[in-house]
């Protein structure tokens, strides 16, 4: 934290455009690599991203990429928050702090029966951000299966272990019908889950894009809807592919996604996601149980593909 409060005050410091600048709070530090802060610029509400390592190309391609999205997404209710400033002499970037709450925890205050439908405007937000960029380029499926077999490698737990070979083996059996065909591709969020968008009803804000890069879309669409459900969290109360009906239905209707893309690559997809976010060690019970009730969910649909 000492480390972090020096290179801020040396960055207003040396820099006049962040002459009135103020630490509110430190909000998370990942030790040697960024720490993020609020506080306030000319009297501002503003999020403070500081990259710790030396030369991090990651505050160059977070910044272009904020850049270039920001014309696209700066006007309406499914939006990016503004990129403000870049010191990039000591690694800070400066953003537009925005009022409101992360999706997952909207969803959690809910009540169930109220949760009906809000996967909708996620769908749509992906769908904004993804669309100038989308074109289509051979699925190297494989290369996908075979992340979700070292990762499956690494499973501590026993029974869940189990199901993901059950999994692997699904998706060792559709992967030429997967490989089969071409596949939606563009600059994607990159860990596009539901605590990265702020929801101020109606207005909708994805925070967050250090891990952006070209890839299928499907990956962020299972990144977000696996998020759930491996918290057995389907807003909708139904299941497919062992996350929310509702809201797989959302994302196939927003990206207009062909029979093939919706049978095929995107349960493909669903199918590796689940298997990449391997669990930690001590886990506590309730959360194994969520995920093996998923897998259950997950591998009776693979075996109708």
């Amino acid at each position: 934290m000492a480390l972090v409060s020096a290179r801020l005050t040396a960055a207003i410091a040396a820099d006049p455009a962040l002459r009135g600048s103020e630490l509110d709070e430190i909000i998370r530090i990942v030790p040697g690599k960024r720490a993020v802060m609020r506080g306030r610029w000319n009297g501002c509400a503003v999020v403070f991203r500081l990259f710790l390592a030396q030369a991090d190309a990651a505050i160059d391609r977070e910044w272009a990429e904020l850049t270039r999205i920001w014309p696209h997404m700066r006007d309406g209710d499914l939006r990016i928050a503004e990129p403000l400033h870049l010191c990039r002499a000591h690694g800070l970037m400066m953003i537009e702090d925005l009022p409101g709450t992360p999706l997952m925890e909207h969803i959690y205050s809910l009540p169930p029966e109220a949760r009906g439908g809000i996967l909708c405007a996620p769908a749509a937000w992906l769908r904004r951000y993804t669309a100038p960029s989308e074109q289509w380029r051979p699925g190297r499926a494989a290369q996908w299966l075979a992340r979700a077999e070292a990762a499956a490698a690494r499973q501590p737990h026993a029974g869940l272990q189990q199901q993901e070979n059950i999994v692997l083996n699904e998706l060792r059996r559709i992967l030429h019908a997967a490989n089969a065909q071409e596949w939606r591709f563009a600059i994607c969020h990159g860990d596009f889950h539901p605590n990265n968008l702020i929801l101020d009803a109606p207005r909708l804000t994805g925070i967050d894009l250090g891990g952006s890069a070209r890839l299928p879309i499907y990956k962020d669409i299972a990144r977000f809807l696996m998020h759930l459900g491996r918290r057995d969290l389907r807003p909708s109360g139904e299941a497919r592919f062992g996350v929310d009906r509702e809201g797989f239905d959302a994302f196939a209707e927003a990206f207009a996604l062909s029979d093939r893309e919706r049978d095929v690559a995107l349960p493909f997809m669903l199918g590796v996601e689940a298997l990449i976010r391997v669990e930690g060690p001590n886990l506590s019970g309730s959360r194994i149980r969520r995920a093996a009730r998923m897998y259950e969910l997950l591998i009776s649909d693979l075996r109708q593909i």
